[in-house]
């Protein structure tokens, strides 16, 4: 299976990503989800202080609050329904519970060129992400645009000249402090007329908390749609998994800017925790898109629900 059918929805992401996965949740699985698989191993049924227990253990794993009550109340909810069967652990029953929480569905529209925007806070990676997705669509034979309407910080539009001189996909810039909406429009406008199967735009990282900032985000989102009615058709809000809970209210705030269909979850590799996918998930209602596991152009990969539940809890 391609990127291009995962991204369009033909096909659903494989467990070809399962081993980059699970080095990648390495550090999550070996602290707290390694104790709370050996609580669950031990017990058959959730008494008021396993419960508790639990409930530790997901707060500290950055599972949050309302994501830490509904797994459990769900959890409590499917043993009083139907108790745990011959064969089957209340570890099976966890596994079957985060999956439910963690797996969003996501509705793809074909288009010609298709139009991803890229959002987020500084430093999170959307430029690295945009390069690593440019790479692995060239590789299927796909043709990439990418729009670098980061027009504030020079160094992102150096960073993406130097990606698409590597992995020989066309750039459209226009230097810095130029509007960046008139890049975006730029760049649908090229892609649309020299046939791209596909326009990543990138955009300036801003603070959640600079109102200016985020009403010129939804700016740059709506000249994409004049550009072509019914793009971007996709929005993805790039987080970095190292910040916690912090990135619930980033989401909050980028998620009223301009309307986003998908995470992007950065670093995953470079936490103990993890949990914040489910209270991402939780709290947006949107699904992950993509996980970063590591530096190399192929460890930001399809995010796979069963694979990253299992990753946590193998």
């Amino acid at each position: 299976m391609g990127w291009w059918d995962w991204l369009t929805g033909k096909k659903s992401p494989v467990e070809l990503s399962t081993p980059t996965l699970q080095k990648g949740l390495e550090k999550s699985r070996q602290s707290f989800w390694s104790r709370l698989k050996g609580l669950f191993s031990t017990r058959r049924t959730i008494d008021a202080q396993s419960r508790e227990e639990i409930e530790e253990l997901l707060l500290c794993a950055d599972v949050g609050p309302s994501a830490t009550e509904k797994i459990l109340k769900e959890l409590e909810s499917s043993l009083q329904k139907v108790p745990l069967q011959a064969g089957e652990t209340l570890l099976d029953r966890l596994h079957t519970t985060l999956l439910e929480i963690i797996n969003r569905p996501f509705t793809p529209r074909e288009s010609k060129p298709y139009v991803i925007l890229l959002v987020g806070v500084n430093g999170v990676g959307k430029t690295t992400t945009i390069a690593r997705l440019a790479y692995n669509l060239k590789k299927e034979g796909k043709k990439v645009l990418i729009g670098a309407a980061d027009t504030f910080r020079a160094a992102a539009v150096e960073q993406l000249r130097i990606w698409s001189e590597r992995l020989g996909t066309a750039l459209v810039e226009k230097g810095m402090g130029v509007d960046p909406g008139a890049v975006a429009y730029e760049t649908i406008q090229r892609a649309s007329r020299e046939g791209y199967d596909i326009a990543l735009i990138d955009t300036a990282g801003r603070l959640h908390t600079k109102t200016p900032l985020m009403q010129e985000l939804g700016k740059i989102y709506r000249v994409i749609g004049k550009a072509l009615p019914g793009a971007p058709h996709e929005v993805l809000l790039v987080v970095d998994a190292t910040t916690g809970q912090n990135a619930l209210r980033q989401a909050e705030v980028f998620m009223q800017a301009a309307p986003c269909t998908g995470i992007v979850l950065t670093k995953l590799d470079g936490t103990a925790k993890g949990g914040i996918a489910f209270a991402l998930v939780e709290a947006t209602g949107l699904p992950i898109r993509f996980v970063g596991v590591g530096e190399k152009a192929d460890d930001l990969i399809p995010f796979s629900p069963e694979a990253f539940v299992r990753g946590l809890l193998a």
